[in-house]
Order: C-alpha cells, then sequence, then structure tokens
C-alpha cells in the first residue's frame, strides 16, 4: 500500500516499522511533526521531553535496555544534547539508536544556520542525509541496522525542505522485535576516564570499519550520463534539484554524509573532466574532498549563506542573471489578535526597560510597534543575559528576563537557581500562555497533558521558581496590563530576585467566545495602535475593529485614554 505522506511523518513511519519502542524529543520546527505522528501509532510510547538533551539520554537509556529508541530535534537543539551525543559515541548501543536532526538553511524558523554534519564528524557518528519521503523512511530503517552493526548511535539529517516536503512511501509491516537481554558491562557503559580512554580506541576502529564500508553501500551511487564532462557531488534536497536543474550532469549521489564515501568519489572524479560539489551552507563535502586530494570547487559557484534551489543551480550554471523577483508588500510576522504577550511587551516598551528576550512567539516583541525585546540568543539565554546585565551594571540597569512557560522548563530554570544563588536581584517575567506556542501547540511538563494525549502530572511554576530560592513573586492576568504594570514597577524596585508569572492562555488556545470591542466617537489619538494588534487598523474616520480577528482581551481598552473602545455589549 503507498501513501502520499509528509516527510516528518515518514520518519516516523520508518521508525514505527523498525521496531522502535521508545520516542523522545522537543518540538523545533522543522523536526516537530515526527513525534506527533509517532505517538499516533500503536504499541510504541513517544514524550515530549523538558529539552533534546534529556531526550537523548532518553533514547540511550532505552538503547541500552535493548530497546530500538530515538531522539528527534532541530539543529540547535543538537547543541543541547551535545553532551549526551559525544559521550554515546563511545557507550555505543545495545538496541538501535537514532538521532533525527533538522537543519534550517535559510533560517525560515531559527536563530542560526549552523551545518549539523560537523557534528557527526565532531563525535564520530555516522550521519545519513535522504532526499526525499521514501528515502526518509527507508534511511531510517537503514540507520537502525547500522547501529546494531556498527554498535553505534546514528544521525539522520534533514533540512527544513525535505522535512516539509511529500512524497510517496510504501507502507510496510512493522517488525517486531523482542527486547535485547542487557548485560551489565561497565568498560562499556560506565566513562571514566580509564574505560573512556579503551573505548576511544574502539570509536576510531569503528570510523575506519564505517569509511570502508560506506563506499560499496547502496545509498551512495554514481550516476552517469552520455555527457562525461561535469561531475556533480551533492545529497539531499539538493540532490533533487540538481536532477531537475542539470539533467545531463553526472552526478554522485551521497546518502551518508558521515563517513564520506571518498574512495567512491575519487573514482567517479577520475571519469569527469570537472568535478562540483554542490551543498547548502558550509563546504563540508568540498573542504573533505580538497583535503584527500580531489580537484573539485563548489563554493567559489554558491554561497555559504541560505538554501539552493532549482533556479540559482541553473543560473549558476549558465551564467544567467536572476530574473527580477515580482514585487510583493511586505507581510512581517506578528502576534496573533489576542496574544496575551502583547500587553506585557506594550507596558515594557512604556516603562522603557531593556528586555532580555528568549526563544518563542515572544520574541515578536521586537518588532514594531511593540519594539521591546533587546537580546534574543538561545533557549533558556534570557535569565543569564539578565544576570550578567545586573552584575556588570553592579545592580543598577533597569533591565527584564522575558521567558514562555516551556523555555523555563527547557532550560530557563537553572538561569535562576544562578541569579538566586549569585544573588543579582534580577527581575524574571514568565510569561506563561499554557502551551509550547511558536512550534504548534505542543504540551510540556506545565500543561497537563502528555505528547500521548493523556492525563500527566502539573509543575507549579511559582512552586517551582519558591523551591529555587525566589521569595518575591507575584501573578498577574497577562490581559491586565495595568496589574502587569504594577507589578513591574515593584519587582524592578526590588534588590532580590523578582519573579512575576503573566498568565494567560494562548488565544489560539482559548476557544470560548468573549464579547467583541466595539469603538465609539473614536478620537483617532493612534494609542490603541502602538499595541500592534493586527484586529486594529485606522480608518478615515478612525479606529476600526475588524471583529473577525478580534477576541475580546479588551487590552485595547485599557489603553484608549478617551474611552472610545468598549465591549460591544456597553
Amino acid at each position: 500500500m503507498k501513501e502520499l505522506t509528509l516527510t516528518n511523518k515518514a520518519i516516523a513511519r520508518g521508525a514505527y516499522e523498525a521496531g522502535v519502542k521508545v520516542l523522545s524529543a522537543y518540538p523545533g520546527t522543522p523536526s516537530t511533526e515526527i513525534a506527533e505522528n509517532f505517538a499516533k501509532m500503536s504499541g510504541v510510547y513517544a514524550e515530549w521531553a523538558p529539552n533534546e538533551k534529556v531526550a537523548v539520554e532518553v533514547a540511550l537509556g532505552a538503547s541500552v535496555a535493548g530497546a530500538r529508541a530515538m531522539a528527534c530535534m532541530k539543529h540547535v537543539g543538537l547543541n543541547v544534547a551535545a553532551d549526551p551525543l559525544f559521550t554515546a559515541s563511545y557507550t555505543g548501543v545495545n538496541g538501535g539508536l537514532v538521532i533525527v536532526v533538522a537543519d534550517d538553511p535559510g533560517m525560515h524558523s531559527s536563530q542560526n544556520e549552523q551545518d549539523s554534519r560537523y557534528y557527526a564528524r565532531s563525535a564520530h557518528v555516522p550521519m545519513l542525509e535522504p532526499s526525499n519521503a521514501s528515502e526518509a523512511k527507508e534511511f531510517v530503517k537503514l540507520a537502525y541496522a547500522w547501529s546494531e552493526q556498527f554498535d553505534t548511535p546514528v544521525l539522520i539529517r534533514e533540512t527544513t525542505r525535505v522535512a516539509h516536503s511529500h512524497g510517496v512511501i510504501e507502507l510496510c509491516e512493522r517488525e517486531e522485535l523482542p527486547l535485547k537481554t542487557y548485560e551489565k558491562a561497565s568498560n562499556k557503559y560506565v566513562m571514566m576516564p580509564a574505560n573512556a580512554i579503551k573505548r576511544h580506541v574502539v570509536v576510531e576502529e569503528r570510523d575506519k570499519a564505517l569509511s570502508e564500508f560506506v563506499n560499496t553501500a547502496d545509498i551512495n551511487r554514481a550516476e552517469y550520463t552520455s555527457e562525461e564532462e561535469i561531475g556533480v557531488v551533492c545529497s539531499g534536497v539538493v540532490y533533487e534539484y540538481v536532477k531537475e536543474a542539470l539533467p545531463n550532469v553526472n552526478v554522485y549521489k551521497v546518502g551518508t554524509v558521515y563517513p564520506l564515501p571518498l574512495d567512491a568519489i575519487k573514482a567517479f572524479a577520475k571519469r569527469v573532466k570537472k568535478l562540483i560539489v554542490i551543498e547548502e551552507l558550509e563546504p563540508y563535502m568540498e573542504d573533505a574532498l580538497k583535503a584527500v586530494g580531489v580537484a573539485c570547487e563548489g563554493k567559489s559557484m554558491f554561497s555559504l549563506q541560505g538554501e539552493l534551489s532549482v533556479l540559482k543551480i541553473a543560473q549558476a550554471f549558465s551564467g544567467a542573471d536572476a530574473p527580477k523577483a515580482e514585487q510583493v508588500p511586505p507581510r512581517p510576522p506578528v502576534m496573533c489578535a489576542g496574544c496575551p504577550h502583547r500587553g506585557v511587551f506594550y507596558v515594557l516598551n512604556k516603562l522603557k526597560l531593556t528586555v532580555n528576550g528568549d526563544i518563542g512567539c515572544y520574541t515578536l516583541g521586537a518588532v514594531a510597534p511593540l519594539s521591546a525585546v533587546d537580546t534574543c540568543v538561545c533557549m533558556g539565554a534570557s535569565v543569564g543575559m539578565a544576570h550578567g546585565f545586573k552584575k556588570a551594571t553592579d545592580g543598577e540597569s533597569k533591565n527584564v528576563a522575558v521567558i514562555g512557560d516551556s523555555t523555563f522548563l527547557h532550560s530557563g530554570v537553572t538561569g535562576l537557581i544562578n541569579a538566586v544563588y549569585n544573588e543579582s536581584g534580577i527581575t524574571l517575567m514568565i510569561l506563561d500562555n499554557s502551551t509550547t506556542g511558536m512550534t504548534g501547540h505542543q504540551q510540556h511538563p506545565a500543561t497537563g497533558k502528555n505528547l500521548m494525549g493523556e492525563p500527566a502530572p502539573i509543575v507549579l511554576l511559582d512552586e517551582l521558581c519558591k523551591a529555587c530560592g525566589v521569595k518575591d513573586l507575584q501573578i498577574v492576568d497577562a490581559y491586565d496590563i495595568n496589574a502587569v504594570e504594577t507589578a513591574v514597577k515593584k519587582a524592578t524596585a526590588s534588590k532580590e530576585v523578582s519573579v512575576i508569572i503573566a498568565q494567560r492562555p494562548c488565544a489560539l488556545l482559548d476557544k470560548s467566545k468573549k464579547p467583541k470591542v466595539a469603538v465609539h466617537d473614536c478620537k483617532n489619538c493612534g494609542k490603541c495602535m502602538k499595541l500592534g494588534c493586527p484586529a486594529i487598523s485606522r480608518g478615515e474616520k478612525g479606529i476600526v475593529i475588524d471583529k473577525t480577528q478580534c477576541v475580546g482581551c479588551e487590552v485595547c481598552v485599557a489603553v484608549c485614554p478617551f474611552d472610545c473602545l468598549k465591549k460591544e455589549s456597553e
């Protein structure tokens, strides 16, 4: 039976067919749908972990226990998971262990464009890169076979265009595998220095074996045409682009980006007059080939930044100028109408505070007209950076750390502990909208449900903050901007660590019907326009409320100085 499906769903299906029993992940675009789809399958266990490090540790634990396991994350999540990844390369596995990482060339939903292929090389862990949905499913199954054959975790890399593309896959039966016997082997699984030194030797021997093995692996292949002038080396989605843009060139399709099939590519290079490596982001394959004496070029023709495309590749070979892009009105990202974060950032901007932001919907607080967020680096960084601000200014800086509920549990808690322990007196605002919003409303440990949709214990954020040593804690309604302003003024005046939890469910979760806001005798002062709400616009006779978008949050009512905005019922 065949099915047209999303590649991320195909990866989940591949894991299911491979007999995977345990999957742990943290939601992050473009990887999120893998875990969501796997959780719907019967006879398996799937979970949202608080962060990617925990996800890999859970999957590794399941592997050592004898089950096939998977961890999934986006590229920046692999940074968080790097600690267990590098040592898991030393311990090896019992049941197969596959870690899926989704890179984001073009930064569609990310803060950087890092290239995860370097993690594979640095950790000495094999990495496979599929080009489409069908390959993705089969590569997952192959990865488990290799994982157990070579006693190693295996990385699968996808990029946004592969992850979110659709393709036809063949649905196969699940391979029901018994739990492998766990045998105590401290010399293999306990990485104290004496054992790790010996295991490092094992890793290097495995690397050599894999480097030879991949040269004859079916997923690495040469595709020759009748014109043997130019040869192209490529992998992943770029292979699909090359086949469409350059149908007459010879292609070496790389399926294992680590280790690279260097001997096979050398043989391919001898049959062509010119070798070109086409790859997104870094010259990873190009540099590796040059290092072993293969003459080639690549980044002299293509950029280090952003995505490639069929058009870009065709133009690079034809020398033609790019056609002028059609003029499309700009459509910047904006918080949803009724977003509970809007009033918070309105207050922070009004009070002229420096705001150390974090990863999530609330990053949009940096966008005009709110223009409130000053910094945003990575998950959890807001708390540590606010602490650094305070220490650098001897406690005199007027700055506030802002973080979401899911991100706080991901990596903000440790920053708060540090601030309390080292007495910086920061103000931390936890914007609790009861979900992991930006990636599509996933559950987390403070929502009361798990990935499987079952009731789960709730982490109480206020009690957690108190357990970290916070004494000055306030809980406010995020829609009540007067209460928010009062709380912020009180907290920033304090010399000790202060936490404000601004609570309101995400507007997309709250399905209750509230009275819409209506305009009465508008003075056209524009104060409500400073909220940046997409339901509010200026008409010829003053402010206009779009009732199809308005959710009745009444934040605009609170900021109107002339009482021109009211509930419809009033």
